[in-house]
């Protein structure tokens, strides 16, 4: 039997205001039953008989979860990957999950809940200049941006390494500023139990491997939708490519000169490759790849009026780009079954958001980090090419032939549902090849 249409969606959603974010309302409480064992558990080798079912009985059984039934289109047959999730990310619906509350390393899709937990500490504008013990303790064989000891960046210039480079050193910069990586590790922890995301347990900030380092397809997704509840969060992680401050060395002249260069997101779907064309609608995520959690990747895209987000866990598949192949093939399927298949679950709000209280870490303009003048928070989002250099979200959607822009959304139904602000529906521009 199909899914029934979802009623007034989008009828409350005020379309006359641009580039404004989404003053959450309060869904009703949700139950968080706590998932067995401990949080802090390393990966184990198979999926367990019993894990958490927050967000739905079905979600943790291990094996493959969607509600098959006339109409709806049959699942990819070749997936591999150990965990991954289909969802709706404005509803909230799960569409079809496999291992959805399976724990295991995150690698650097950690990054997401590092920038939704820092973030709206610091203004895009403020400065630093690095010293030696904010790059201490950076892991063998990280992935980097190129940060250097007694050169001064931007916090914006930090959350582009964050976003575009995965850079471990941006992140440890951010997280000495931040009180350093004890605090930021216990703040990290404490923003994922508020989010629900009670599979994950951090120990490093930037997803490094580590002992009991574990989150889930079904928390990974929890934080990237709420991430993208923030402007900033939005232009940053669908950045294609920027500009980043490089060292400052004397020219022929003697003078001091800093010279950037250019830093390329490695998000595949984003920027796409030899064997990964930029998928149709991407917005975004986040990433990651190390020994122990293999690929990992959190996406969102829009289509027909239908916002999916999709995480797949290490595909056991070892081709190049495994993950990014994977999750298209999840989308394509998402965006056909989407309005057809019943769900097998529901992605749960924030424990605030049942108190009746605004989304935390979102100011009333939705840029996250304060109330500065500059910077990427204070930019148009479907801006081409910023002053600094940056390609941002007009870019990345440009490649797709089309515009995101964000428009100011009113109160809607307080139910579970926890509406990310509207994106507007890409144009196509036949004969752009931009």
């Amino acid at each position: 039997m199909p899914a029934p249409k979802k009623t007034a969606r989008r009828s409350l959603l005020v379309t006359a205001a641009v580039l404004s974010s989404l003053a959450l309302a309060a869904p009703a409480a949700v139950a968080a039953p706590k998932p067995s064992g401990s949080p802090s558990a390393s990966p184990s080798a198979t999926p367990p008989a019993s894990m958490s079912s927050l967000g739905g009985a079905r979600l943790g059984r291990p094996g493959t979860q969607v509600n098959l039934a006339s109409g709806v289109p049959v699942l990819p047959k070749d997936l591999s990957a150990r965990s991954w999730i289909v969802s709706d990310a404005e509803t909230g619906d799960v569409l079809a999950a496999h291992n959805a509350h399976w724990r295991l390393a995150p690698a650097s899709t950690l990054k997401m809940l590092f920038a939704d937990t820092l973030l709206p500490k610091f203004p895009s504008t403020t400065e630093h200049k690095v010293v030696p013990s904010d790059l201490a303790g950076i892991g063998a064989g990280s992935s980097m941006v190129g940060i250097k000891e007694e050169e001064t960046y931007t916090v914006h210039d930090l959350w582009l390494g964050v976003f575009l480079q995965s850079g471990n050193d941006a992140v440890h910069v951010l997280s000495a500023m931040n009180k350093g990586v004890e605090n930021t590790v216990k703040e990290m922890n404490e923003h994922a139990e508020e989010l629900q995301a009670l599979d994950t347990h951090v120990v490093s900030p930037d997803g490094y491997d580590a002992e009991g380092q574990v989150s889930s397809a079904y928390d990974l997704t929890l934080i990237a939708r709420s991430g993208l509840q923030k402007k900033d969060f939005r232009e940053y992680s669908s950045t294609v490519s920027a500009k980043f401050p490089g060292e400052t060395k004397k020219d022929k002249k003697g003078k001091s000169v800093r010279k950037p260069f250019e830093i390329r997101n490695t998000n595949r779907l984003l920027s796409g490759d030899a064997d990964v064309p930029v998928y149709e609608g991407i917005a975004g995520v986040k990433n990651g790849n190390t020994t122990n959690a293999g690929a990992t990747f959190t996406g969102v895209a829009e289509r027909n009026g239908k916002v999916l987000l999709v995480t797949v866990m290490n595909p056991e598949k070892d081709e190049h780009n495994e993950v990014y192949k994977e999750t298209a093939r999840l989308f394509d399927w998402g965006f056909k079954a989407a309005g057809k298949v019943q769900p097998v679950g529901e992605l749960v709000p924030p424990k605030s958001a049942a108190g009746g209280g605004d989304r935390p870490g979102a100011n009333p303009s939705g840029e996250a980090g304060g109330s500065g003048d500059a910077g990427t928070g204070s930019k148009p989002v479907a801006s081409a090419s910023a002053a600094d250099g940056s390609s941002g979200i007009g870019t990345a959607l440009g490649i797709t032939g089309g515009v995101l822009v964000l428009l100011a959304a009113g109160a809607f139904l307080i139910n579970r549902r926890w509406p990310l602000p509207d994106l507007v529906r890409r144009r196509s521009r036949s004969g752009d090849d931009s």
